[in-house]
Protein backbone atom coordinates (compact mmCIF):
# COMPACT_ATOMS: atom_id res chain seq x y z
CA UNK A 1 0.00 0.00 0.00
CA UNK A 2 1.09 3.19 -1.07
CA UNK A 3 1.60 6.26 1.16
CA UNK A 4 -0.85 9.06 2.37
CA UNK A 5 -0.94 12.47 3.29
CA UNK A 6 -2.87 14.02 5.93
CA UNK A 7 -4.11 17.95 5.37
CA UNK A 8 -0.90 19.41 6.94
CA UNK A 9 1.02 17.37 3.71
CA UNK A 10 2.50 15.07 6.12
CA UNK A 11 3.06 11.43 4.86
CA UNK A 12 1.48 8.87 6.64
CA UNK A 13 3.63 5.50 5.42
CA UNK A 14 2.18 2.64 5.43
CA UNK A 15 3.60 -0.90 6.93
CA UNK A 16 6.88 -2.07 4.52
CA UNK A 17 6.81 0.84 2.67
CA UNK A 18 9.60 3.18 1.87
CA UNK A 19 12.33 0.74 2.89
CA UNK A 20 15.93 3.08 3.58
CA UNK A 21 14.36 5.98 3.55
CA UNK A 22 12.11 6.14 6.30
CA UNK A 23 15.30 8.38 7.84
CA UNK A 24 14.83 11.26 5.48
CA UNK A 25 10.59 10.49 5.27
CA UNK A 26 10.29 11.13 8.72
CA UNK A 27 12.52 13.81 9.17
CA UNK A 28 10.79 15.72 6.70
CA UNK A 29 8.32 14.90 8.83
CA UNK A 30 9.19 16.80 11.54
CA UNK A 31 10.33 19.89 9.87
CA UNK A 32 6.50 19.81 8.46
CA UNK A 33 5.16 19.77 12.31
CA UNK A 34 7.94 22.65 12.90
CA UNK A 35 6.98 24.81 10.14
CA UNK A 36 2.79 24.07 11.46
CA UNK A 37 3.49 24.91 15.27
CA UNK A 38 6.21 27.82 15.02
CA UNK A 39 7.06 28.73 10.85
CA UNK A 40 6.99 32.24 10.23
CA UNK A 41 6.99 33.24 6.63
CA UNK A 42 6.89 37.31 4.80
CA UNK A 43 3.96 36.92 1.99
CA UNK A 44 3.71 39.43 -0.82
CA UNK A 45 0.25 40.65 -1.50
CA UNK A 46 -1.44 40.60 -5.01
CA UNK A 47 -2.33 44.07 -5.14
CA UNK A 48 -6.39 44.37 -6.27
CA UNK A 49 -6.37 40.64 -6.67
CA UNK A 50 -6.13 37.14 -4.65
CA UNK A 51 -3.22 35.92 -3.50
CA UNK A 52 -3.47 31.72 -3.00
CA UNK A 53 -1.42 30.16 0.12
CA UNK A 54 -0.43 26.40 -0.78
CA UNK A 55 0.03 23.26 1.23
CA UNK A 56 2.28 20.55 -0.68
CA UNK A 57 2.72 17.47 0.28
CA UNK A 58 5.57 16.24 1.83
CA UNK A 59 7.28 19.85 0.85
CA UNK A 60 7.64 22.58 3.07
CA UNK A 61 9.82 24.98 0.66
CA UNK A 62 6.87 25.51 -1.42
CA UNK A 63 3.59 25.42 1.77
CA UNK A 64 3.42 28.93 3.18
CA UNK A 65 -0.43 28.12 4.38
CA UNK A 66 1.63 25.89 6.67
CA UNK A 67 2.97 28.19 8.67
CA UNK A 68 1.81 29.05 11.87
CA UNK A 69 2.90 32.74 11.68
CA UNK A 70 2.24 34.88 8.19
CA UNK A 71 3.16 38.46 7.70
CA UNK A 72 1.21 40.02 4.53
CA UNK A 73 3.31 42.55 2.90
CA UNK A 74 3.41 44.55 0.19
CA UNK A 75 1.86 48.63 -1.01
CA UNK A 76 -1.93 48.12 -1.77
CA UNK A 77 -4.08 50.70 -3.69
CA UNK A 78 -7.29 48.48 -3.29
CA UNK A 79 -8.86 45.98 -1.47
CA UNK A 80 -7.11 42.70 -1.84
CA UNK A 81 -7.58 38.70 -0.26
CA UNK A 82 -5.09 35.99 0.79
CA UNK A 83 -6.78 32.46 0.92
CA UNK A 84 -5.47 29.35 2.26
CA UNK A 85 -6.83 25.62 1.80
CA UNK A 86 -9.79 24.51 2.68
CA UNK A 87 -10.45 21.13 4.87
CA UNK A 88 -7.33 22.26 7.08
CA UNK A 89 -7.74 22.79 10.62
CA UNK A 90 -5.29 25.10 12.33
CA UNK A 91 -4.21 28.23 14.34
CA UNK A 92 -3.00 31.11 12.56
CA UNK A 93 -0.90 34.58 13.46
CA UNK A 94 -1.68 37.22 11.16
CA UNK A 95 0.09 40.54 10.47
CA UNK A 96 -1.01 42.88 8.23
CA UNK A 97 2.35 44.73 7.33
CA UNK A 98 0.88 45.87 4.28
CA UNK A 99 0.65 49.97 3.52
CA UNK A 100 -1.93 51.99 1.17
CA UNK A 101 -4.88 51.47 4.06
CA UNK A 102 -6.88 49.59 2.32
CA UNK A 103 -8.86 46.09 3.45
CA UNK A 104 -7.18 42.89 3.44
CA UNK A 105 -9.53 39.44 3.43
CA UNK A 106 -7.94 36.42 5.29
CA UNK A 107 -10.08 33.34 4.10
CA UNK A 108 -10.30 30.09 3.18
CA UNK A 109 -10.37 29.57 -0.40
CA UNK A 110 -14.31 28.63 -1.00
CA UNK A 111 -14.98 29.91 2.57
CA UNK A 112 -15.28 33.51 4.51
CA UNK A 113 -13.00 35.35 6.29
CA UNK A 114 -11.90 38.27 8.62
CA UNK A 115 -10.90 41.66 6.92
CA UNK A 116 -7.72 43.61 8.20
CA UNK A 117 -9.01 47.33 7.94
CA UNK A 118 -5.77 48.24 9.14
CA UNK A 119 -2.07 47.18 10.32
CA UNK A 120 -1.66 44.31 13.45
CA UNK A 121 -2.08 41.41 14.32
CA UNK A 122 -4.93 39.07 14.17
CA UNK A 123 -5.20 35.79 16.26
CA UNK A 124 -7.13 33.11 13.81
CA UNK A 125 -8.00 29.79 13.09
CA UNK A 126 -9.43 27.64 10.24
CA UNK A 127 -12.26 25.16 11.06
CA UNK A 128 -11.88 23.35 7.70
CA UNK A 129 -14.25 25.69 6.05
CA UNK A 130 -13.89 29.17 7.10
CA UNK A 131 -11.41 31.34 9.05
CA UNK A 132 -12.33 32.76 12.64
CA UNK A 133 -11.27 35.35 14.87
CA UNK A 134 -10.00 34.47 18.65
CA UNK A 135 -10.84 36.64 21.05
CA UNK A 136 -10.31 36.64 24.64
CA UNK A 137 -13.08 35.39 26.54
CA UNK A 138 -12.60 37.20 29.33
CA UNK A 139 -9.84 40.49 29.84
CA UNK A 140 -6.59 39.38 31.25
CA UNK A 141 -6.15 40.27 35.04
CA UNK A 142 -2.91 41.22 36.77
CA UNK A 143 -0.65 41.83 39.67
CA UNK A 144 0.06 44.77 41.60
CA UNK A 145 1.95 46.65 38.99
CA UNK A 146 -0.33 45.19 35.92
CA UNK A 147 -3.39 46.92 34.29
CA UNK A 148 -6.31 44.90 36.02
CA UNK A 149 -9.91 45.06 34.09
CA UNK A 150 -13.26 44.45 36.19
CA UNK A 151 -16.89 44.95 35.35
CA UNK A 152 -17.39 48.63 36.78
CA UNK A 153 -13.90 49.83 34.59
CA UNK A 154 -10.63 49.35 34.70
CA UNK A 155 -7.94 50.31 37.61
CA UNK A 156 -4.49 50.41 38.02
CA UNK A 157 -1.91 48.61 40.19
CA UNK A 158 -4.76 46.69 41.92
CA UNK A 159 -6.43 50.06 43.35
CA UNK A 160 -9.78 50.91 42.89
CA UNK A 161 -8.35 54.52 43.70
CA UNK A 162 -6.85 55.36 40.05
CA UNK A 163 -10.06 54.16 37.87
CA UNK A 164 -10.30 54.09 33.64
CA UNK A 165 -13.99 53.97 32.74
CA UNK A 166 -13.42 53.45 28.79
CA UNK A 167 -13.32 57.58 28.62
CA UNK A 168 -11.58 59.26 31.66
CA UNK A 169 -9.30 58.53 33.96
CA UNK A 170 -10.17 59.23 37.69
CA UNK A 171 -7.79 59.42 40.64
CA UNK A 172 -9.51 58.75 43.82
CA UNK A 173 -9.29 59.89 47.80
CA UNK A 174 -8.07 63.54 46.76
CA UNK A 175 -4.55 61.75 44.80
CA UNK A 176 -2.15 63.28 42.87
CA UNK A 177 -1.56 63.54 39.46
CA UNK A 178 2.43 63.92 39.66
CA UNK A 179 4.60 64.94 36.57
CA UNK A 180 7.83 63.36 37.60
CA UNK A 181 11.51 65.34 36.61
CA UNK A 182 13.84 63.85 34.73
CA UNK A 183 15.12 62.18 37.10
CA UNK A 184 12.01 60.56 38.67
CA UNK A 185 12.92 61.71 41.81
CA UNK A 186 10.94 65.32 42.26
CA UNK A 187 7.24 65.67 40.59
CA UNK A 188 5.19 68.61 40.03
CA UNK A 189 1.73 67.15 41.58
CA UNK A 190 -1.84 68.81 40.64
CA UNK A 191 -4.69 67.86 43.52
CA UNK A 192 -8.32 68.31 44.12
CA UNK A 193 -9.56 70.30 47.11
CA UNK A 194 -10.84 68.52 50.02
CA UNK A 195 -14.58 69.01 49.03
CA UNK A 196 -16.23 70.70 45.68
CA UNK A 197 -19.75 71.42 45.52
CA UNK A 198 -19.97 69.96 42.12
CA UNK A 199 -17.95 68.63 39.92
CA UNK A 200 -16.20 70.71 36.96
CA UNK A 201 -13.70 70.63 34.51
CA UNK A 202 -11.16 72.69 33.08
CA UNK A 203 -10.44 73.25 29.83
CA UNK A 204 -7.02 74.76 28.53
CA UNK A 205 -6.07 77.42 25.91
CA UNK A 206 -5.03 75.74 22.57
CA UNK A 207 -1.67 77.98 22.40
CA UNK A 208 0.58 79.11 25.05
CA UNK A 209 -0.15 82.79 24.92
CA UNK A 210 2.33 85.10 25.67
CA UNK A 211 5.61 86.46 28.06
CA UNK A 212 4.25 87.44 31.62
CA UNK A 213 0.22 86.44 31.20
CA UNK A 214 -1.74 84.96 33.24
CA UNK A 215 -4.46 82.11 32.99
CA UNK A 216 -7.99 83.32 34.11
CA UNK A 217 -11.38 81.59 33.92
CA UNK A 218 -14.76 82.33 31.73
CA UNK A 219 -16.87 81.26 34.77
CA UNK A 220 -17.66 78.19 33.19
CA UNK A 221 -13.94 76.60 33.09
CA UNK A 222 -13.05 77.62 29.67
CA UNK A 223 -9.39 78.81 30.50
CA UNK A 224 -6.95 81.68 28.70
CA UNK A 225 -4.29 83.82 28.87
CA UNK A 226 -4.81 87.22 29.42
CA UNK A 227 -2.36 90.48 29.94
CA UNK A 228 -1.41 90.71 33.63
CA UNK A 229 -2.93 93.96 34.15
CA UNK A 230 -2.55 93.99 38.08
CA UNK A 231 0.24 95.64 39.86
CA UNK A 232 2.71 98.10 38.36
CA UNK A 233 6.44 97.04 36.85
CA UNK A 234 8.59 99.96 38.37
CA UNK A 235 11.65 101.00 35.63
CA UNK A 236 14.84 102.28 36.13
CA UNK A 237 15.88 105.68 37.07
CA UNK A 238 14.56 108.18 34.22
CA UNK A 239 16.59 111.53 33.73
CA UNK A 240 15.54 112.51 30.44
CA UNK A 241 12.13 112.81 28.48
CA UNK A 242 10.28 109.83 27.91
CA UNK A 243 6.59 107.96 27.14
CA UNK A 244 5.33 105.83 29.55
CA UNK A 245 3.50 103.00 29.14
CA UNK A 246 0.81 101.86 31.34
CA UNK A 247 1.46 99.59 34.19
CA UNK A 248 4.30 100.92 34.74
CA UNK A 249 5.83 103.03 37.78
CA UNK A 250 8.87 105.77 37.59
CA UNK A 251 11.20 107.38 39.55
CA UNK A 252 12.03 110.55 38.01
CA UNK A 253 15.20 112.30 38.85
CA UNK A 254 15.22 116.02 37.70
CA UNK A 255 18.30 117.10 39.48
CA UNK A 256 19.82 118.15 35.94
CA UNK A 257 16.92 120.15 34.66
CA UNK A 258 13.11 119.54 34.04
CA UNK A 259 11.27 116.11 32.51
CA UNK A 260 8.60 115.17 31.00
CA UNK A 261 6.84 112.31 30.74
CA UNK A 262 3.95 111.91 28.03
CA UNK A 263 1.23 110.12 29.04
CA UNK A 264 0.39 106.37 26.73
CA UNK A 265 -1.90 107.10 23.04
CA UNK A 266 -4.91 105.39 22.97
CA UNK A 267 -5.65 104.68 26.31
CA UNK A 268 -8.12 102.16 28.28
CA UNK A 269 -10.45 102.47 31.15
CA UNK A 270 -8.24 101.59 34.11
CA UNK A 271 -4.77 101.94 32.62
CA UNK A 272 -2.51 103.35 35.34
CA UNK A 273 0.78 105.07 35.30
CA UNK A 274 3.10 105.88 38.50
CA UNK A 275 5.46 108.29 39.44
CA UNK A 276 8.32 109.45 42.04
CA UNK A 277 10.45 111.99 42.77
CA UNK A 278 13.53 110.18 42.60
CA UNK A 279 16.14 112.92 44.25
CA UNK A 280 13.38 115.52 45.71
CA UNK A 281 14.02 118.10 43.06
CA UNK A 282 10.73 117.99 41.23
CA UNK A 283 10.13 121.88 43.48
CA UNK A 284 13.38 123.15 41.55
CA UNK A 285 12.91 121.56 38.30
CA UNK A 286 9.69 120.57 37.65
CA UNK A 287 7.72 117.21 36.09
CA UNK A 288 5.49 117.74 33.51
CA UNK A 289 3.35 115.48 32.14
CA UNK A 290 2.06 115.33 29.14
CA UNK A 291 -1.04 114.63 28.22
CA UNK A 292 -0.84 113.02 25.09
CA UNK A 293 -4.42 114.33 23.15
CA UNK A 294 -6.18 113.61 26.18
CA UNK A 295 -7.44 115.11 29.11
CA UNK A 296 -5.90 115.31 32.56
CA UNK A 297 -8.52 115.99 35.65
CA UNK A 298 -11.27 116.76 33.07
CA UNK A 299 -8.74 119.64 31.50
CA UNK A 300 -7.38 119.49 27.93
CA UNK A 301 -3.93 120.79 29.32
CA UNK A 302 -0.56 119.35 30.19
CA UNK A 303 -0.09 118.69 34.56
CA UNK A 304 3.18 120.56 36.41
CA UNK A 305 4.24 118.64 39.17
CA UNK A 306 6.25 121.06 41.51
CA UNK A 307 6.16 119.64 44.79
CA UNK A 308 9.60 118.22 46.30
CA UNK A 309 9.01 114.44 46.94
CA UNK A 310 5.83 113.89 45.38
CA UNK A 311 4.17 110.59 44.34
CA UNK A 312 1.31 109.46 42.86
CA UNK A 313 -1.24 107.55 40.28
CA UNK A 314 -3.01 108.35 37.08
CA UNK A 315 -5.13 106.05 36.23
CA UNK A 316 -7.29 106.55 32.96
CA UNK A 317 -11.33 106.66 33.26
CA UNK A 318 -13.00 108.12 29.88
CA UNK A 319 -12.64 111.20 26.68
CA UNK A 320 -14.48 113.28 29.22
CA UNK A 321 -11.93 113.14 32.71
CA UNK A 322 -9.38 111.18 31.05
CA UNK A 323 -6.53 110.77 33.51
CA UNK A 324 -7.13 110.83 36.99
CA UNK A 325 -4.75 111.43 39.74
CA UNK A 326 -5.92 108.84 42.46
CA UNK A 327 -4.31 110.91 45.73
CA UNK A 328 -3.94 115.17 45.81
Amino acid sequence: MASTYNELGIELMATGENAGTWGTKTNTNLDIIQQAIAGYVAQAVTDGGTTALTITDGSTSTSVARNIVIKLTGALTSTSTVTVPDSVEKLYIVENATTGSQTVTFKTASGTGVNFTSTGFKFLYSDGTNINEITLASPPGGSDTQIQFNSGGTSFGGSANLVWDGSNVTIGAQGDLRLADTTGGEYVGLQAPTSVSASYTLTFPAATGSADQILVTDGSGNLSFVDNSGGTSWQAVKTTAFTAVAGEGYFINTTSGAITMTLPASPSIGDEVSFIDYAGTFDTNNLTIGRNSENIQGSAADLTVSVERAANTLVYTDGTQGWLLTAK
